[in-house]
């Protein structure tokens, strides 16, 4: 069977590469190959048109990754080196059996990925973050630093933005907890999103924010560009920057937080907070900018303090009872998201910030998710049982554990809960 690898070749020796080629002009070349081919040795029909489309994506887009791209079901594309390539679909990952067809290959798409965010990636520079046209969030790892070959990370997120609708149809969040927080975002309360990777947290932020006024003026921060604000007129995004070549033009998270204040923001949204920049964030939660929005990587909301803690003390030597103090005061409102056996994404918890007494932030849970029923685990199970039992789905729903304590931003908003 003739391999688009050969094909691939006899393209390159045809094409000019000294002028630009018009797609139409790419096309009619690819099916002159093709069917050079298919005279000397039969390709099936079918064979031919997805040989014609990967050759298509190889030359005018990123190769085969294009295919996986185009997909609507894969929401996880990971690229260990050449040969291994995982997917994820509905949750459950899979191995493909496509493959790059060299090292030089793979590098090529990399290098045509990062380029399309102004960033760079190299041995002498490894590591990068960058996104794709579509807002794809791609983590980036060259040699020496990757061992087996280049690493690509794809994130994908769906074409339109999720709303809080969607979320209670895939039963992530059920109607009483999504009014409560609809309300609490309305009033202006500020609110930390945490949980693990992959636990839904920037998709949360997004299905949150369509409960702000649309009068409000709203700046975005973030490190790659993904959040997907919708219907805010008044609506400026930044995005930070990474070092030139020359180690210089690095726009940090701080400096966006610091820039935003002097632009008269009514809110300010941090898409993550993931090291020193929490202690600028805090400080604009605690000078009047009421309704902001962020998440970060944690276990549990009382976790998510301890990490906070941990990433001003990054910025700043300050007391531990003064960082305690500031996120007390800047915070209303936690709520935890966790991905489930199942694979299932989940509301687990909402809780609020009630203060700072007795050397430490007290918190006080408002609602949780309580699975309706719990399997006992046999430790002795084998594989298969073991995987049907992870796959069973988990049913359950969100308990009303205690009432809001703080109102007094619901009030003045004219919100009786």
């Amino acid at each position: 069977m003739i391999q688009a690898e050969q094909l691939h070749a006899r393209i390159l020796e045809e094409l000019d590469l000294s002028r630009d080629i018009p797609d139409e002009e790419l096309t009619e070349l690819i099916h002159r190959v093709l069917d050079e081919g298919s005279g000397r040795e039969y390709i099936p029909l079918g064979k031919k048109a997805e040989l014609g489309r990967e050759l298509f994506n190889a030359f005018r887009k990123f190769d085969l990754l294009q295919e996986f791209l185009e997909d609507d079901e894969i929401t996880e594309i990971m690229i260990n080196g050449t040969q291994n390539i995982f997917l994820e679909k509905e949750g459950k990952l899979i191995r493909s059996g496509k493959r790059f067809v060299s090292r030089e290959k793979l590098e090529d798409v990399i290098q045509q990925i990062v380029a399309g965010s102004n960033r760079i990636v190299n041995e002498a520079s490894p590591i990068v973050d960058a996104r794709l046209p579509d807002g794809s969030r791609v983590n980036v790892v060259l040699g020496p630093i990757a061992l087996n070959g280049p690493i690509v990370t794809i994130r994908k997120f769906p074409k339109e933005a999720i709303t809080m609708k969607k979320l209670m149809e895939w039963q992530s969040i059920n109607s009483e907890v999504s009014g409560f927080l609809a309300s609490l975002v309305a009033a202006g309360y500020n609110i930390f999103i945490s949980g693990g990777t992959g636990s839904g947290k920037t998709t949360f932020l997004n299905a949150l924010s369509q409960y702000i006024p649309k009068n409000e003026r709203i700046i975005t921060i973030e490190d790659n560009a993904e959040l997907q604000i919708q219907n805010i007129k008044n609506l400026v995004r930044l995005e930070a920057r990474n070092a030139n070549v020359e180690g210089t033009g690095e726009v940090t998270i701080r400096d966006l937080i610091k820039s935003a204040l002097r632009m008269r923001p009514d809110r300010i949204i941090v898409g993550e907070v993931r090291s020193a920049e929490a202690i600028d964030m805090l400080q604009a939660l605690n000078t009047g900018h009421d309704g902001s929005l962020s998440t970060g990587h944690a276990n549990s909301p009382k976790d998510m303090l301890s990490r906070l803690e941990t990433m001003v003390l990054m910025g700043m030597d300050l007391p531990l009872p003064v960082i305690q103090r500031q996120i007390a005061s800047g915070l209303d409102i936690i709520v935890h998201l966790g991905r489930l056996r199942d694979k299932t994404r989940k509301v687990l918890e909402v809780t609020e910030v009630l203060g700072y007494w007795e050397e430490e932030i007290h918190l006080q849970t408002l609602y949780c998710f309580e699975e309706a029923y719990k399997e006992a685990v046999n430790v002795t199970e084998d594989e298969e049982k073991r995987e049907i039992r992870m796959e069973r789905k988990v049913s359950g729903d969100w308990k009303k554990i205690a009432e809001l304590c703080h109102r007094e931003k619901l009030m003045a908003a004219g919100y009786h809960i």
